[in-house]
């Protein structure tokens, strides 16, 4: 008791620690008062306007609550409702934290289990929250400006591409009609192609790689029917599995990795664009040769990713996905469908299944496997399993 009333004593936000992140418990323990702890940039208007239903006293950011990429409301709703907010701890401070403990959170941004330091960081006030929110603003004007000039300019060179598909290799009928999944070597790709093995398994779609895509889906037992990419960038014995390869190429015909291809004995195709992704041109692939459903992992694109990459963002990206239109699904979005058809529903059913046929089995053999009578065969079976896991049940 002692210790514990020193510890009140000391200055700073007294409350219990409670880990937000995707490893923690998230809001399921946390109460009114405590210390949340969150690992969000640019936190939304939407969790913040959750986080202050519960009325934790203050939320401590391993990231910044605006990194100025984007203009977000949140940091200025959680100050205005007297919430503290410390930001930039860094990662390390879930090496320290344990959920429920009781903490101090100085008014410098430091925080203590009793008197050793967890972490630290900056506090985050609404004169600095407001002028974040306006520069951020100013500058996602400026970025949409110059983005939406430069996908005016992509349209006129590249609308015979998008509207007629001109310049697509031509690959036959392999793809009308069918399914095709284009996989991206972006963050998360080898998990989102695990999550799509009873897709792949129903469907048998075409399945389209893109780079270093190609090495991911042949070390999981995948030999895809095309590669579309640099082929430097794409391991031998993904090249040599049988896939087309083809070659982006500028609009004059030179492709990148050509030398390597000719090197191999493979045969290549190219396709000239004026389009840097790869990706992209895998999807206008699919699109023109008549995918009827085009599932794309790794690679994904929202209007909250064009906003946080503005500076950078490709006009491509915007035109190729409204090209494909309805036919385009996120790979998120099919993976959550067969997470739901595989849960513990599917798992009662083969249990079911599984009972009727051991029970079919025994009645067969059962019936006929006597002297006596079909029903006293029967009863008497039943009634030595029964007698021999009751004796099993008394021994242990």
């Amino acid at each position: 008791m002692g210790l514990f009333s020193h510890s009140s004593d000391l200055p700073g936000l007294q409350g219990a620690t409670r880990d937000l992140s995707i490893h923690g418990k998230g809001f399921k323990r946390l109460r009114e008062g405590d210390i949340a702890v969150i690992d969000v940039a640019d936190i939304s208007r939407s969790l913040a306007q959750r986080l202050i239903d519960v009325k934790p006293a203050a939320v401590i950011n391993s990231q910044r609550f605006s990194t100025g990429a984007i203009p977000n409301f949140g940091p200025q709703l959680l100050l205005d409702s007297g919430i503290m907010l410390v930001e930039a701890t860094g990662a390390g401070i879930w090496e320290n934290l344990k959920d429920g403990k009781k903490a101090r959170l100085t008014d410098d941004g430091k925080l203590y289990y009793g008197e050793r330091l967890i972490a630290a960081g900056v506090p985050m006030t609404m004169t600095a929250a407001s002028v974040l929110f306006a520069d951020a603003q100013q500058n996602l004007l400026d970025s949409m400006n110059a983005y939406f000039g430069n996908t005016i300019e992509f349209i006129n060179s590249e609308s015979p591409l998008l509207i007629d598909g001109l310049g697509i290799p031509e690959v036959g009928r392999e793809m009308w009609g069918r399914k095709a999944l284009v996989v991206s070597p972006g963050i998360g790709a080898a998990e989102q192609l695990a999550s799509l093995k009873f897709f792949i398994r129903e469907y048998e779609p075409v399945i389209i790689a893109v780079d270093q895509a190609a090495d991911i889906l042949v070390n999981h037992g995948y030999t895809p029917e095309y590669i579309v990419g640099d082929p430097l960038v794409v391991g031998n014995e993904a090249l040599r599995c049988g896939a087309r390869v083809i070659l982006p190429a500028d609009p004059d015909g030179h492709a990148v990795g050509l030398e390597r291809i000719q090197d191999l004995g493979i045969g290549a195709m190219t396709f000239p664009s004026a389009v840097d992704s790869s990706t992209d041109l895998a999807l206008l692939l699919a699109d023109y040769h008549g995918a009827e459903l085009v599932v794309s992992a790794g690679s994904s694109f929202s209007l909250d990713g064009l906003f946080a990459q503005a500076a950078s963002a490709n006009p491509a990206q915007l035109l190729t996905r409204a090209k494909l239109g309805p036919k385009l699904v996120d790979a998120t979005a099919i993976s959550s469908l067969y997470s739901v058809s595989g849960g513990s529903r599917l798992g009662w059913l083969w249990a079911l299944l599984a009972f009727l046929v051991f029970a079919a089995t025994v009645t067969v053999i059962a019936g006929f496997g006597g002297d006596a009578s079909f029903m006293d065969n029967l009863v008497n079976t039943w009634n030595n399993i029964a007698l021999s896991f009751q004796n099993l049940v008394k021994g242990q």
